[in-house]
């Protein structure tokens, strides 16, 4: 298996990524909401004001998707760093304790296989 470390350098331990997605993703969500509420101050004031203001508002929702996007790339990053370091971490659990790694499989393969021959 690849042995590469996440891109991100503050990724720590668990707990550090776990925070980081949360504050991600709280991030992403107002960003998100902001977009909307952008988007809503745009069509109203499109109906009443001029294409000045129509620039303007449509220079905003556009910085606005820009934070939005930038936010959910970060996101990723964070999921993709913790995924990672579960992968290694199973790994590295399945080389220490080969035969309960194959105790494991085969007991779910068996409950599988029986809820499957019930149907």
């Amino acid at each position: 298996m690849d042995q590469t470390t996440p891109q991100n350098p503050n990724a720590g331990s668990p707990q550090q990524l776990r925070s980081d997605s949360s504050a991600d993703r709280e991030r992403l969500l107002s960003h998100l909401r902001e977009a909307v509420s952008d988007a809503e101050q745009w069509l109203s004031s499109a109906v009443k004001d001029g294409p000045a203001e129509i620039e303007h508002a449509k220079g905003q929702f556009q910085e606005t998707l820009r934070n939005a996007k930038t936010d959910l790339l970060k996101l990723e990053d964070s999921v993709l760093a913790r995924g990672k370091l579960a992968a290694q971490a199973a790994d590295g659990y399945v080389h220490d304790n080969p035969w309960i790694a194959v105790g494991c499989g085969a007991a779910v393969g068996l409950a599988l296989g029986m809820l499957i021959t019930r149907r």
